[in-house]
């Protein structure tokens, strides 16, 4: 494809995935992560001729008006969507294949100061979700899903979900549908509940075993955390 067939597709992408928008308008002034595609484009294009230095003076410039950080050297492919963008950090080895969707604070970063492969392949379709880190010469599969602010520092299969840090694999062969970020799960509620649950258990034993003054000191804990709740909804 010629490089204005691609940037034609860099705007509609936004129109299709972004519900948000209002207003074709809106493209050149509330989508940072469009514009560092645009400026990318054609940083890339005069990096592949042998204008690095150039390429580099438009990408910082870049930079200084989007904050997303893309080495022009790094390969960004079809349709990539950076939804906000800001924080974004592309390395100059990474890859992100077609259809990728990209939030903002993402890192794709390298582990390694060698002269070689040092960034992260991201195939066609996963979405990466925002604050999370993925870092050094590894691959994320087709249609994955990583979770917000998780730590990625081990490939993840195609068709999968990785959350946490560092990140583990937790679900494999779901919904391919690559923009439902719906099914990652809640871990602070999970973790929240697992410990409810776990003091409940422990609140039963002291008071078979009849330790009346620890049953004290945790109807005091429950009131904190009533506490808590009630400052979380004011």
């Amino acid at each position: 494809m010629s490089l204005w067939a691609i940037l034609k597709e860099d705007f509609a992408v936004v129109l299709q995935k972004d519900p948000a928008i209002a207003s074709k308008i809106e493209l050149f002034f509330n989508y940072p992560g469009l514009l560092a595609i645009i400026h990318y484009r054609f940083a890339h294009a005069l990096h592949r001729r042998g204008w690095k230095v150039l390429a580099r003076i438009i990408m910082g410039f870049t930079q200084f008006i989007t904050n997303i950080d893309i080495h022009p050297a790094a390969i960004i492919k079809r349709r990539v969507f950076i939804d906000h963008g800001i924080g974004v950090v592309i390395g100059e080895t990474a890859e992100v294949h077609d259809d990728v969707t990209i939030y903002q604070g993402v890192s794709l970063g390298g582990v390694s100061l060698e002269k070689t492969k040092r960034h992260p392949t991201i195939y066609e379709g996963a979405v990466i979700g925002a604050g999370a880190k993925i870092l050094g010469n590894i691959t994320i599969g087709k249609n994955a899903k990583i979770g917000a602010n998780s730590v990625v520092i081990r490939s993840v299969p195609d068709d999968s979900t990785a959350v946490g840090i560092p990140a583990k694999v937790i679900t494999k062969g779901r919904d391919k549908n690559p923009y439902d970020l719906g099914k990652i799960p809640d871990i602070n509620r999970q973790l929240f509940n697992f410990l409810i649950k776990r003091i409940e258990n422990i609140e039963s034993q002291l008071e078979k075993e009849g330790h009346h003054h620890l049953l004290e000191e945790c109807e005091e804990l429950k009131h904190l955390y009533a506490a808590y709740l009630s400052s979380l909804k004011s």
